[in-house]
């Protein structure tokens, strides 16, 4: 374990070089992982341990388009691929990657099979943080562990099969083995992480939570559409107002700053973009800083926790969130957005 300066605050890390795959093998050579769910984070994360070398299985529900998914990936029934309550007969160490609310759900079947010995895996900190208000409490001989890869499963893949690595925080919440710590490593490099970094389940739901909501999908799309909308009202077309606003963000400045960082995007616009951009950046952070402290003070009390819950475990939750993806892609903004991205060159 390294210790790295973070803008003068020191943080414990794990790097693939000091903590490498074949040491990750050796330390889960006699485990089974069984992957259950294979919806957003299952795929990469139990493609990327088998193509590693990992002794991995997956539980889904049978006769659902994920297990048609888990096959075409080449899962196999009965060798591989098992209905959800005979991967967690079958596995050593549960890889616990259903929804949220679909956590709660199954939980009784999962539990049952939680026998002494047995590593419980999380890739988010919801169900143990919000324990109370989910019901999942785990058996106290049992490790319970996190891997939170920074990102979708997709792009967990993605990088995989490019030889990258995605980052992601690990904890520890229960070690009734005493190896814990080496275990959640373990699975951390299996996965395919660039660096791991140490966090709390508690610090990483709150900061998950605040995230999503907040810079990577919720104020990202507000912040858009305010921008979009004033230009349009203003008389600029709709390719002009996706352009200025999205397309040049996405495609040529983002990756300037995950280069070397802002500064150094900064540094490569024009002086009249900088200039701007320094006069007006804390008039955007002044504004929106309120509705942060908004949105983490929600969190932290747990109410954006029971909110999910509660939606999300309505009968007709799937025809609500289809209604509402729809309600955004149909929109002026992201149409436009359709026409843009087939008139890149690489489309044509």
């Amino acid at each position: 374990m390294a210790i790295m300066n973070f803008g003068g605050v020191e943080e414990n890390v794990v790097t693939r070089e000091e903590f490498p795959l074949e040491k990750a093998r050796e330390v889960l050579k006699n485990e089974t992982i069984a992957v259950i769910g294979y919806g957003v984070q299952g795929p990469g994360q139990s493609l990327n341990l088998r193509d590693n070398g990992f002794n991995v299985i997956v539980g889904q529900r049978k006769e659902s388009k994920t297990w048609d998914k888990a096959v075409a990936d080449g899962w196999v029934p009965g060798e591989t691929l098992f209905d959800i309550e005979e991967a967690c007969e079958r596995g050593t160490i549960i890889q616990y990657l259903l929804s949220d609310a679909a956590q709660i759900e199954v939980w009784p079947k999962v539990k049952k099979h939680l026998t002494a010995g047995k590593t419980l895996y999380f890739s988010h900190g919801f169900a143990i943080t919000y324990k109370e208000r989910t019901g999942i409490i785990p058996p106290a001989d049992i490790d319970v562990i996190l891997i939170a890869p920074k990102g979708s499963g997709t792009s967990l893949r993605r990088m995989f099969l490019q030889g990258r690595g995605l980052n992601s925080s690990y904890a520890v919440f229960q070690d009734a083995s005493g190896r814990a710590k080496e275990k959640v490593i373990a699975l951390g490099i299996g996965v395919g992480s660039g660096y791991l970094f140490e966090t709390t389940f508690k610090r990483e739901v709150y900061s998950d939570l605040t995230g999503e909501r907040g810079t990577l999908m919720g104020a990202i799309q507000g912040i858009f559409a305010a921008q979009y909308d004033v230009l349009r009202a203003n008389g600029h077309t709709p390719s002009e107002a996706f352009n200025e606003t999205i397309e040049e963000l996405t495609q040529s400045l983002m990756p300037l700053i995950a280069e070397n960082g802002m500064d150094w995007m900064y540094a490569n616009c024009s002086t009249t973009a900088q200039r701007g951009a320094l006069d007006w950046w804390k008039k955007f952070r002044d504004a929106t800083k309120p509705v942060f402290e908004e949105l983490y003070s929600e969190v932290a009390k747990g109410n954006e926790a029971q909110r999910s819950i509660d939606t999300n475990s309505k009968p007709n939750y799937r025809e609500g969130l289809n209604k509402e993806l729809k309600d955004l892609r149909d929109s002026e903004m992201w149409q436009a957005g359709v026409v843009v991205r087939k008139l890149r060159p690489e489309n044509n």
